[in-house]
């Protein structure tokens, strides 16, 4: 009988939880998790080094975590080392998994994660869902998250948390698509259109970006705004690694920013935004190019080769994100500006305009851009490893259910 899912609990919970013993020992069950996954494999004894405890409190901890089937032993540790080896711990390749899913205009993905931070199943389904009700969608999309559970309990994983990422507005609720104008949904309760046995988080996909960027990224600094560009354009704000969410959490809407404020009208009921120019369909429009599969790489395969009109419509799109994101970069001052999503795979074509707007507009010096490897991957890997982050943030709630 396969294990629940259960709710994922929030970045840094165990940091919030009360200050009794039981609290305590929570605290430092995650300590030990963080450490031996940011490090390990590791000795009982290094573990008990880096987080500051004596060797007999971390044993006591560790054994807890093995019987959860949170860490594993591999054996002495390498040889070489002076003193009596001690037993390597490695954080567990079975146990809790992570599974993350997204909800795209033009696709839905699923992805399950382990604790290592290793995809291990995955599942994808091509075909719009645009002007569909979110019914037959989230319909689809459970059809998918349970083909994605099946494959890893086969390996000896079950599912920690289902995490969900939308293209629009989500409710501080962590369930309620406010409003998605590229799907038309407005205020869907997704909790509710899902199996009962399926606890969820929903987010917003540029925000998920965001949170993948800084955990999996190549030394993405604290302090960051993320822009998640495809077929819409959404950002998000990351400030001493924290996301900046907002008081409604919708921070961070920059693909409706008015760029030219008598363009033409917008899917939000605004004229002029940012996805009328730098949106996944407005450049295949602009460049004369008709829809397709891989709408990126054939806008990227005619850019290479020369192609006027798509350069000139990429040169454009540039300009356009350039002139919207001078204003988030005068008004928050982040280290540096990161292009994620389908987009990100332009770059070099986007780039040298959008670096050129935010030289001449912005008040100090240029902010730096660059391009996250993780690409149009982002959401959905950043929805996963939100709920394996929420398993180290607070490994004692699944020792307390082992």
């Amino acid at each position: 009988m396969s294990a629940p899912l259960h709710e994922a609990l929030p970045p840094g919970a165990a940091a919030r939880l009360p200050d009794t013993q039981q609290g305590m020992r929570r605290r430092n069950l995650a300590r030990v998790m963080h450490s031996v996954s940011a490090e390990g494999p590791l000795s009982r004894a290094a573990v008990a080094s880096r987080i500051g405890l004596t060797r007999a409190a971390v044993s006591t901890l560790v054994d807890e975590l093995i019987r959860s089937g949170l860490l594993e032993e591999l054996g002495p540790e390498r040889p070489g080392r002076v003193g009596r080896p001690g037993s390597a711990l490695a954080v567990s390749g079975r146990g809790p998994a992570g599974i993350g899913a997204e909800v795209g205009v033009d696709h839905l993905a699923v992805c399950a994660v382990d604790l290592r931070g290793q995809v291990r199943a995955r599942a994808v389904r091509h075909g719009t869902n645009r002007e569909r009700s979110a019914e037959p969608v989230i319909e689809e999309l459970t059809g998918l998250v349970r083909e994605v559970i099946a494959k890893v309990e086969r390996e000896g994983l079950w599912p920690a948390g289902l995490t969900v990422a939308v293209p629009g507005l989500v409710a501080r609720d962590g369930r309620t698509v406010v409003r998605a104008p590229n799907l038309d949904w407005h205020d869907t309760d997704l909790g509710a259109l899902l199996p009962a046995g399926f606890p969820l988080t929903v987010d917003n996909e540029a925000n998920l970006g965001a949170l993948a960027e800084l955990w999996l990224g190549d030394a993405t600094p604290p302090d960051f705004l993320h822009v998640s560009a495809e077929i819409g354009i959404g950002a998000a704000v990351v400030v001493d690694g924290r996301l900046l969410r907002g008081t409604r959490g919708f921070a961070g809407e920059l693909g409706h920013v008015p760029v030219y404020p008598e363009g033409p009208e917008c899917a939000c009921g605004g004229r002029g935004c940012l996805e009328q120019y730098a949106g996944e369909e407005a450049v295949l429009r602009a460049a004369g190019v008709e829809p397709g599969e891989d709408r990126v790489g054939l806008l990227a395969e005619r850019a290479a080769r020369g192609d006027t009109d798509v350069r000139r419509a990429l040169d454009e799109a540039g300009t356009a994100l350039g002139i919207a994101l001078t204003g988030a970069v005068n008004l928050l001052d982040p280290e540096i500006v990161v292009l994620g999503g389908a987009l990100s795979g332009l770059a070099p074509w986007l780039l040298p305009s959008l670096e050129k707007e935010l030289a001449r507009r912005t008040a100090g010096p240029a902010c730096a851009v660059s391009v996250s490897r993780l690409g149009p991957e982002g959401p959905l890997l950043g929805a996963a490893h939100s709920v394996v982050r929420a398993v180290l943030d607070d490994p004692g709630a699944v020792a307390e259910r082992a």
